[in-house]
């Protein structure tokens, strides 16, 4: 684990001495969307997902990734645009998240996303603000908009998509419990 900590950390240090950073990019629905490298752990195919009783729909349920019990999120719906359609190259990305105010509390969650397409290098300088209305999804889930190809790409706050703070009270919320039962 060190290993791959002082890996991460390296990375890290190159992208921002060069104000060039990777993402890995993916395909959901219509759109393209990108995760910044460092966030990412690996990419699995979809499957063996079990489901959870009393979830937010946008938790389609835990899978087991080497002994430990992972979170998948169906990132459709999180964005509120339906179910995955689940097909061959639907892959489960596992992202590594930091609960707000938290540096040292991370928490690996599983994306479903429809299908990866590649890890590409794009210059800070190519990032624009994310925009300020009629983007499909919250606007606060949007870290930046990156020109590849001819084409947008919406950089992903992961934080923010999979934010595990705001997931607990929608899945309390969803089980019906308000905190305030009394015995």
């Amino acid at each position: 684990m060190a290993a791959i900590t002082k890996t991460a950390d390296k990375l890290a240090a190159t992208q921002d001495a060069e104000g060039v950073r990777q993402y890995l990019t993916f395909v959901l629905g219509y759109g393209v969307y990108a995760l910044n490298i460092l966030n990412i752990k690996e990419i699995i195919d979809y499957g063996n997902v079990t489901e959870v009783p009393m979830m937010p729909a946008f938790v389609r349920g835990v899978i087991n990734l080497r002994g430990s019990v992972v979170p998948v999120v169906d990132l459709a719906v999180r964005f509120g645009k339906g179910n995955t359609q689940i097909a061959k190259r639907t892959s489960i990305v596992i992202v590594e998240t930091v609960a707000d105010g938290e540096d040292d509390s991370q928490h690996d969650i599983g994306i479903i996303v429809d299908a990866v397409n590649e890890v590409v290098d794009i210059i800070q300088q190519n990032i624009e603000p994310p925009p300020s209305f009629g983007a499909s999804i919250r606007p606060d889930f949007i870290s930046g908009m990156a020109k590849l190809n001819g084409h947008f790409v919406m950089l992903l706050d992961v934080n923010r998509v999979l934010a595990v703070d705001e997931m607990a009270n929608l899945s309390k919320t969803a089980a019906g419990y308000s905190g305030n039962e009394e015995s």
